[in-house]
């Protein structure tokens, strides 16, 4: 639990359902060829932001400019004297940027892709979708762990100040854009507060990370988790004991079935959840299902969101003004995540990361300008899918530059898809049978984000996602080369394991014609298959059968002779 987000938010997001790369293969950067050009300038050197997990729009070939809140410059632009192109403040101002378009600019429209890769975006999204027997089997295992823990939580006396605790669901599952298989959960462990709180941001991290302190003093059970100061609350206290908790129900909790069982993984640096992995009893190597299990400090509704999301999102344009007011009235919580890097001082070793993920899950399941999109008697629309392959891209670079890229994660995807649709808002520029034209025109968002440095969080827009030391300049520029080859070769890494000839062939200085390093060593990515109990019996049964079968056969051509 995109863990509470890319909640999974979490940078350092399992792996287990991409493969590893073939050993014996040399991971490099993408091909020379795809240098950028003059057309695509990069100058980097703001430091907006250093959250990587959640996060407007400025396309790479055209978008509204942002202005510099000290000069009035319009950033990423010449001066029309200068040879080099404007490099971006250190901090963007406290009002949200302008990112809707009133008019189309020249990158907005669609542009036309040839018949064969739009055959293979429209075949690939299909492989995408979930199967009806792994989800089904998949939910119940979850939902009733989420139940059990419950169950436990609120009958232990042991820590008191748990047993309010109730569980809001998150994640890319319940946001209906899980691809493949359903093998990992989020539930976020919301805790209630007694007071009012006092949220102080952080100067440096420009909105994403705060100081949360009571009020007032308490004598409720929070006390145990509170500072010396008798008023901070403690993030990693709370962390900490919610490890400890979840141990010990996992040590009495009995899978259904007998025949899996849930361990509790190691705790991740910088990681606000406790991570559950679902394992065969008699094959402890193979993760069938994660889970993760993210305390979150519940904001009252009636206190508001700080200051620095108090504007809300930007969906005006896409789901009305009233939408916008509805979704900043609502609460808003904290999990216990510090910010990434070393030597922090004290008040940001307790600091606390602020969350919307389940503002998020509602804006992509009610994602249509109008409010019938996507319901069962009503018109559909390709955003979904747009964005399940825009995550199946990601995973797939990630899986082949695991080094390189390390700082990417789906959330930066997901930042761009609510940043687009916030744009491309009318339902008939998301209509089914345009699937593969706007997946490349989200592609062509993402890549354009990244070419400009410059990827504003959704609901905190002073933090920039694509800002060092967050996401390194290095990684930035390799990403930048990345997508333009993708985009470039026909999209290798969604492509099928059929053989297909060379994409694309680069002369070098032998003279002699090489293969793009990218369509050399891009392997398509397979997802291992999780089967539930009755598919898994039912072929064990099949295979004895025709072994009994073909026995029988050879018995009856002997008796024959």
């Amino acid at each position: 639990m995109n863990r509470s987000t890319p909640q999974r938010g979490l940078s350092s997001r399992r792996q287990s359902s991409v493969p590893s790369t073939p050993s014996g293969e040399h991971q490099t950067t993408p091909s020379r060829a795809l240098r950028r050009t003059p057309s695509t300038p990069i100058d980097l050197q703001p430091s907006l932001g250093r959250e990587a997990e959640e996060g407007g729009f400025l396309d790479g070939a055209g978008g509204s400019p942002i202005e510099d809140s000290q000069t009035g410059a319009l950033l990423g632009q010449n001066d029309g004297n200068a040879s080099i192109p404007a490099t971006l403040t250190s901090h963007l101002p406290r009002q949200r940027p302008h990112l809707a378009a009133e008019k189309p600019n020249p990158g907005d429209e669609l542009v036309p892709i040839s018949p064969e890769l739009a055959r293979w975006i429209r075949l690939r999204a299909q492989d995408l979708k979930l199967r009806q027997s792994d989800r089904q089997w998949a939910v119940d295992l979850v939902n009733h762990l989420r139940e059990s823990l419950l169950i436990f939580l609120k009958s232990s006396d042991e820590q008191p100040y748990f047993q309010s605790a109730s569980v809001l669901s998150s994640g890319s599952y319940y946001e209906m854009v899980k691809i493949l298989n359903p093998n990992e959960f989020d539930m976020m462990l919301k805790l209630q507060s007694p007071s009012r709180l006092k949220m102080t941001e952080l100067d440096q991290y420009h909105g994403l990370f705060y100081e949360v302190a009571l009020s007032r003093p308490t004598r409720s059970h929070i006390r145990s988790f509170l500072l010396d100061d008798g008023l901070t609350i403690s993030a990693s206290k709370i962390i900490s004991e919610m490890h400890r908790l979840v141990r010990k129900f996992i040590s009495t909790y009995r899978v259904p079935g007998n025949s899996w069982h849930w361990v509790v993984n190691r705790k991740r640096p910088n990681s606000p959840a406790v991570t559950l992995s679902l394992l065969e009893v008699d094959n402890g190597k193979q993760e069938l299902l994660s889970v993760d299990v993210v305390p979150a400090l519940e904001v009252p509704s009636s206190q508001g969101w700080p200051l620095a999301a108090r504007a809300g999102p930007d969906v005006d344009n896409w789901l009305g003004k009233k939408t916008r007011r509805s979704l900043t009235h609502q609460t808003c919580f904290f999990v216990p995540k510090k910010p990434p890097g070393r030597n922090l001082s004290e008040a940001a070793k307790e600091s606390w990361r602020i969350s919307f993920s389940h503002i998020e899950k509602e804006l992509i399941k009610t994602h249509g300008n109008k409010r019938t999109c996507c319901e069962s008697s009503a018109t559909k629309c390709c955003r979904k899918q747009c964005f399940k392959l825009l995550k199946c891209l990601i995973e797939g670079l990630k899986q082949r530059y695991p080094q390189e890229l390390d700082a990417l994660c789906s959330y930066h995807g997901k930042t761009a898809f609510l940043h687009t649709l916030s744009i491309r808002a009318q339902d008939s520029l998301w209509t089914p049978r345009q699937l593969p034209a706007c997946f490349m025109y989200l592609l062509r968002a993402l890549e354009g984000h990244a070419s400009s440095g410059l990827l504003p969080h959704f609901f905190v827009p002073t933090s920039n996602l694509f800002a060092p030391p967050t996401f390194p300049r290095k990684a930035l520029v390799f990403l930048i080369e990345a997508l333009e080859e993708q985009r470039r070769q026909g999209l290798p890494l969604l492509m099928p394991p059929a053989p297909a000839p060379p994409l694309a062939v680069h002369s070098h200085s032998d003279s002699q014609p090489q293969l793009s390093p990218v369509v050399q060593q891009t392997p398509v990515i397979q997802y291992p298959v999780i089967l539930p109990p009755q598919v898994v019996e039912m072929k064990s049964f099949a295979q004895i059968f025709k072994i009994v079968a073909f026995v029988v056969a050879l018995v009856y051509v002997f008796y024959l002779l």
